[in-house]
């Protein structure tokens, strides 16, 4: 049984108050229909026209008005230092990673093949664990999309 039924969503900034919230991971907040349960045991339906992504502080806005707050979950996360940043981040980037880009450091979801390359560039890499909200991609809000490797297109990668 579902307790609620959400079809839209408010993006942070232009909300004020939740009566409840729901904690996702990354993965889970990109989604166009799904169950989700409360941090008050309760039970949303959201049921979105399109697949959207939904960032840490958007809030889901039920049928009544109220609103459901979504916040990141803390994840497992790879930590990069290093004192030039920015190359790795174009490593990074030129493998389409989803990346948390701050001043000082960068987060990533756990990958080996990142892990070592930024290892081998003189990166620290260190295991965390904190809530990830990497950058909304090429055009701000929402994500970037990975892409197959099995055609050209335009661009290549050392792997």
């Amino acid at each position: 049984m579902v307790d609620f039924v959400s079809q839209s969503v408010r993006r942070a900034g232009t909300w004020e108050t939740a009566f409840a919230s729901c904690v996702l991971t990354y993965e889970e907040r990109l989604l166009r229909r799904k169950v989700l349960q409360t941090v008050q045991g309760e039970t949303l339906l959201v049921d979105l026209e399109h697949a959207t992504n939904i960032d840490h502080g958007d809030a889901f806005a039920l049928e009544d008005g109220r609103l459901v707050e979504v916040a990141a979950a803390q994840e497992n996360l790879l930590q990069i230092t290093a004192s030039e940043l920015l190359p790795l981040v174009w490593h990074i980037g030129n493998r389409h990673c989803p990346a948390q880009i701050e001043h000082d450091r960068v987060l990533v979801q756990p990958d080996h093949v990142i892990r070592d390359l930024m290892e081998r560039r003189g990166a620290t890499v260190t295991e965390v664990v904190e809530p990830f909200t990497p950058e909304g991609g090429a055009y701000g809000h929402g994500r970037t999309q990975g892409h197959s490797h099995g055609h050209d297109h335009g661009h290549s990668h050392e792997h």
